[in-house]
């Protein structure tokens, strides 16, 4: 449980802080480079000083870590990318965590562990994402905000581009690092392009939770999208179906056994887990469902690791080479 005491105990030691270089510096500079350590970012939550320079981030969202790695910003802890898990390191960024000393914080279905976060006295938390951690971070954000100025990435930052542009250039003063990375990016979207065959299309996309649930993937946004600019055709499943956006993540709907016969009739399709690999077209073709499927008939059913569902920028990158290599 998160106890308001502890909080009280830190605002009055910044309190009295505060006051002692005031006293200290009647001149006011030191006031003035106070001010030059931080920078004002806008979010869809208010605008939030951050520290310009921080050195304990906090990121409450696996899937948002990675991106400071890559602005080579110094992360003190994370969440395991499902809750309830002990957690483990992308292999995008294993190396830069265990550089940076980088640990699990405590994170299950009811919520963060509050008092563990205070207890590394962050300088700086993000939050917020795609689905459950962003619905999760709004909950307790006025708590957060109370342990250390606290930057949630808002829903509206729907792919990883948005996420990462926010982030280097709002959060973080470095621009430059997103425009370079995205140039390259760019860059291998045009190789693949010209280097594959596309599968025959136009595609569907199911990912599936480790209880069996399966969903199909809005064609609008995200991981079809991203596929489509190397000329893979997305289907429109959630378009054309009547079909209602799943959870809070905006990107997927959930398919009943009796649904996925009905919809899932493309020549081709994905297969992925959620938040872990939690099936595979071999074993899916055993269920008669999934067998009698028109892609699966004609083995034109692809598997994609999990963790492409929602990449990330370096995940992004991993799933062009996946894509040149099946497809060439």
């Amino acid at each position: 449980m998160f106890a308001p005491a502890r909080l009280l105990a830190v605002a009055v030691v910044a309190a009295l802080a505060l006051t002692g270089c005031s006293a200290a510096d009647p001149s006011g500079d030191g006031d003035k480079a106070s001010a030059a350590k931080t920078r004002t970012v806008t979010t869809d939550y208010g605008k939030v000083e951050v520290p310009t320079e921080p050195k304990k981030v906090v990121v409450l969202n696996h899937a948002l870590a990675g991106y400071l790695y890559d602005l080579d910003v110094p992360v003190r802890a994370t969440i395991p990318e499902d809750a309830e898990s002990k957690g483990e390191f992308s292999p995008n960024w294993a190396k830069e965590a265990k550089a940076d000393g980088t640990t699990f914080l405590p994170w299950s279905v009811d919520g963060f562990d509050l008092e563990a976060i205070l207890a590394l006295e962050p300088d700086l938390i993000v939050g917020g994402g795609i689905g459950f951690p962003l619905f999760q971070a709004e909950k307790v954000y006025d708590e957060l905000t109370d342990i250390a100025p606290t930057v949630l990435v808002g829903k509206k930052l729907g792919d990883w581009r948005a996420q990462f542009s926010f982030l280097a250039g709002d959060v973080f003063g470095k621009a430059d690092v997103y425009d370079k990375h995205l140039a390259a990016y760019d860059k291998r979207i045009g190789e693949v392009k010209k280097a594959i065959r596309p599968p025959a299309g136009p595609v569907s996309f199911l990912t599936f939770t480790g209880d069996g649930t399966a969903f199909g993937l809005v064609e609008s946004v995200g991981l079809p999208t991203e596929l489509k600019k190397v000329g893979i055709e997305p289907a429109p499943v959630f378009a054309d179906g009547g079909f209602k956006v799943y959870g809070q993540g905006g990107d997927m709907f959930e398919l009943s056994t009796e649904k996925v016969g009905q919809t899932i009739t493309q020549p081709s399709v994905f297969v992925m887990g959620f938040n872990a690999d939690t099936t595979d077209v071999a074993t899916l073709k055993k269920n008669p469902v999934y067998g009698a499927l028109p892609a699966f008939r004609a083995n034109r059913a692809y598997d994609l690791p999990h963790w492409v569902l929602r990449g990330d920028y370096d995940e992004s990158m991993a799933l062009l080479d996946i894509i040149e290599k099946q497809f060439s």
